[in-house]
């Protein structure tokens, strides 16, 4: 049997190198694109988020505060690929926690600061924390990662200079610049001077110097309140986060969106912390009599005015969540039931059927515009929003109680109108019917009451 000499195969090296090559640069490409795909920016138009590939980015997060602190690895997990499974977009986490003062260790018994010491963070504490974002990154998810809860930046129990702010922002931005992060600074706590707000911006300069620009920054304030009213005009403040709070039923979180997006210059927004699911309303619980907390609906209609408002996304939050409580571990403001029970409550798969609602359309389109809506509720907890296409190809409108409105169908620039509910509370779109697009028109949802909420939805044909 007679070989083919190397000579003779020389014909086929081009194309083996051809070949070669082409692969090569189908894994970088493929690597960029991914890169591309994980990393945040604010859009053009100032209102929404995206990624750097100009896909649109919609934020449903999840307030997981306790995450890092209190939850060991194989919790963790199971936390996180419940997130995911319902379609939640961000994990809200903290590094330096609330609970325990800086004396509770993490489950594998490590505190996140050597001595009290941001300058020395605790290498095997940030080991699970570690973990905890790869496992996110995972999954598809970003983490709104907190570097610190307030308390230790404010008068209170204030560890935080300014110089050691910016030397723990640069460790956390170097070690996380290549994972799915948002910065939030803040936590919970009010800049009520001068010095406040230079460690925040330290700790903001840190975390630039750090990760070298990659991340999106903003701040959670205390509630109610809204960084709008802190820092709007720093530079290193990319979006606005709102804390409705947990004061009251029917509090418009709306109200809230609509004076940050007045401000000059215009940055999206959203709110970081409404109403919990299942926490007291009002934060009162001193007798039986004055049984009173925040259900699904509560956190339904929360999260639907916020975005009717024109919202860059929403966060949804559960009592028994955010500080991981179980059983023998002491609880903060009323905690009853153990988180991983109460994973599946109905606000959580309800913020899966906002996300549907959303991103079944062009949101990144929307504008806070309601004025087609000419005759409906507009006050208490029956008020009526909406907001529509800025190409006039789709709306909402979102009724709490179910009450009827009236619009002017002439927001939808297309001559027949297809009209559907939406259901918040399963997901359900319900087609009604598709007619010329004429004049006015009253709509009467199927049910009316407190928890039979309504999304009218018109597209153009």
């Amino acid at each position: 049997m007679n070989l083919p000499t190397i000579t003779e195969f020389s014909f086929l090296r081009p194309t083996i190198l051809t070949i070669h090559f082409l692969s090569v640069m189908l894994v970088l490409s493929t690597l960029l694109s991914a890169e591309e795909q994980s990393r945040l920016r604010v859009a053009d138009n100032h209102r929404y988020l995206e990624y750097e590939n100009g896909d649109p980015f919609l934020y449903i997060g999840d307030t997981a505060w306790e995450l890092f602190h209190r939850l060991n690895r194989e919790e963790a997990e199971l936390y996180l690929t419940n997130r995911a499974e319902k379609g939640f977009t961000v994990i809200q986490a903290v590094a330096i926690p609330q609970a325990g003062n800086l004396k509770e260790p993490n489950a594998y018994g490590h505190l996140p600061l050597i001595d009290r010491d941001p300058a020395k963070p605790n290498e095997d504490y940030f080991k699970h924390v570690d973990f905890i974002v790869n496992k996110a990154e995972e999954l598809g998810l970003v983490v709104g990662f907190l570097p610190t809860w307030g308390s230790y930046w404010d008068n209170n129990n204030r560890i935080f200079t300014v110089e050691n702010a910016r030397s723990y922002g640069a460790f956390l931005g170097k070690r996380y610049k290549d994972k799915p992060i948002i910065w939030i600074l803040g936590g919970d706590s009010t800049i009520k001077n001068d010095l406040e707000l230079d460690i925040i911006s330290a700790m903001a300069n840190g975390l630039r110097e750090g990760d070298g620009g990659a991340h999106l920054i903003t701040l959670h304030p205390r509630g109610p309140g809204q960084s709008s009213l802190k820092v709007h005009n720093q530079e290193w403040l990319d979006f606005n986060m709102i804390q409705s709070s947990h004061a009251a039923h029917n509090h418009d979180t709306g109200l809230f969106v609509e004076h940050d997006l007045a401000q000059t210059p215009l940055k999206p927004t959203l709110d970081g912390e409404p109403r919990y699911e299942c926490i007291n309303a009002g934060f009162y619980f001193k007798d039986w009599n004055r049984y009173d907390r925040f259900d699904d609906f509560d956190s339904r209609q929360a999260a639907y005015w916020a975005m009717m408002a024109g919202a860059c996304g929403h966060t949804y939050g559960n009592n028994n969540i955010w500080q991981m409580w179980a059983p023998g571990r002491g609880p903060i403001i009323f905690a009853n039931i153990p988180w991983h029970e109460a994973l599946d409550h109905p606000g959580a798969f309800q913020m899966t059927h906002l996300k549907k609602l959303f991103t079944s359309y062009d949101f990144h389109k929307l504008v806070p515009d309601d004025t087609f809506i000419v005759d409906a509720p507009r006050s208490g907890g029956a008020k009526v929003r909406g907001i529509h296409a800025n190409d006039g190809s789709f709306a909402f409108v979102y009724t709490p109680y179910g009450e009827p409105f009236t619009v002017d169908r002439g927001v939808i620039k297309k001559p027949r109108v297809k009209e559907s509910w939406f259901d918040p509370r399963y997901g359900v779109f319900y087609h009604i019917h598709t007619s010329e697009n004429l004049g006015f028109q009253t709509y009467t949802p199927p049910t009316s009451g407190r928890g039979n909420d309504w999304v009218l939805v018109l597209e153009g044909e």
